[in-house]
């Protein structure tokens, strides 16, 4: 079994020899509105090639990572596996990044067969009836369910407002997790407002949310769009606190001042003492020069895992991989990764970050029961 630690750094085997490399796929978007997602992934996956083949590939051979920018776009996701399958000849894709993408391309792979983990699409939807896609993240109601609890348990709220991106299975699928949660423990929600994909401009939902004076207000997307929700919950002196999901991770970059003191789930923090999560730190850090988000947390965590079921398959068939999947038992940044027999992570943990002073700062664990 491989394990995640520092390696020599060598280059990603680039060789067109299939008797020499291991072709694994990784489809996310690297450029647009969503790049931070899927090329933070990429470089964690990238890492973890570089680690794996410095420390002599699988079985002798080097992986080879062919990557492909989805663009956060369906046909253009699906496009990309296509070729991934038909003219580089993967034997496995890590991806996609974004549950959208993810669910597009789901119907292909399966009937494919093809050995898939994704990363980080926690839609619940993208492993059921999927017997051969995994997922190294925990699940949109598994992270809802947590921010239920911790928005009640820990901060003490007693009403809560619900913000959600209409059409966004991501935003829908934590939501609804949430509102279970948060009234399950005695919480009551004062009301939902509502945003389309391509709104920009946001003072009228949130006007009638400050009307309802919620303690907290729930909002799980993405940066591109919860970031200028704070700022403008900001200028309109909303004083409730922001909860929000993993799609969160890097608002702090640009909106440093509007997230202040919000809290949102994650995968994990950069900030624990974790000897496997430090020396992940530091790896990432040395060749990127960066601190790593979850999102490449978790795409060096698939990668390994990945490899490990590779490995213990003794082949690259695709029925051994996806067997050797099911017993996957990987210590990983993010966490222990096993899989259900959906496909999804047993009993991760959710880690609470507080944006404060434009970091990413570890609150709590939440364990859902």
């Amino acid at each position: 079994m491989f394990t995640a630690s520092i390696f020599a750094f060598a280059g990603c085997s680039t060789s067109g020899d299939s008797a020499k490399v291991v072709k694994i796929g990784f489809i996310g978007p690297m450029t647009g509105d969503a790049a931070i997602y899927g090329s933070s992934a990429e470089e964690g996956a990238k890492l973890a090639v570089t680690e794996i083949n410095a420390a002599g590939g699988i079985d002798g051979k080097d992986i080879e990572l062919i990557a492909y920018d989805s663009k956060a776009d369906q046909t253009e996701a699906i496009n990309a596996y296509n070729r991934l399958r038909d003219q580089d000849g993967v034997v496995a894709v890590i991806g996609g990044t974004l549950s959208g993408e993810t669910l597009a391309m789901k119907d292909i792979m399966v009937s494919d067969k093809m050995p898939v983990l994704t990363p980080t699409a926690t839609a619940v939807e993208v492993t059921q009836d999927a017997p051969n896609i995994f997922r190294a993240c925990f699940l949109d109601d598994y992270q809802g369910q947590a921010a239920g609890n911790f928005a009640f348990g820990t901060l003490g709220a007693k009403t809560a407002a619900l913000l959600i991106g209409t059409g966004n299975p991501y935003s829908e699928g934590v939501s609804d997790a949430f509102k279970t949660s948060f009234t399950a423990k005695g919480g009551t929600i004062v009301g939902s407002e509502s945003y389309g994909t391509t709104d920009k401009d946001f003072s009228a939902q949130l006007t009638k949310i400050k009307e309802m004076n919620p303690d907290v207000v729930f909002v799980p997307d993405y940066v591109q769009t919860v970031g200028p929700i704070l700022q403008k919950a900001k200028e309109m002196g909303i004083t409730a606190k922001f909860v929000g999901a993993d799609g969160w991770d890097g608002v702090q970059e640009e909106y440093a001042d509007a997230a202040q003191g919000n809290y949102f789930t994650n995968h994990y923090a950069a900030d624990s003492p974790s000897e496997i999560v430090q020396n992940f730190i530091t790896a990432y850090k040395a060749e990127y020069n960066s601190v790593p988000n979850s999102f490449a947390a978790l795409g060096y965590d698939a990668v390994y895992a990945m490899a490990d079921a590779i490995k213990a398959a003794g082949s690259t068939d695709s029925e051994a991989i996806i067997k050797a999947l099911n017993n996957t038992d990987y210590a990983g940044v993010t966490g222990n990764l096993k899989f259900d027999d959906q496909g999804n992570p047993k009993d991760k943990e959710v880690t609470i970050i507080k944006i404060d002073g434009g970091e990413l700062k570890y609150e709590t664990t939440v364990v859902n029961n």
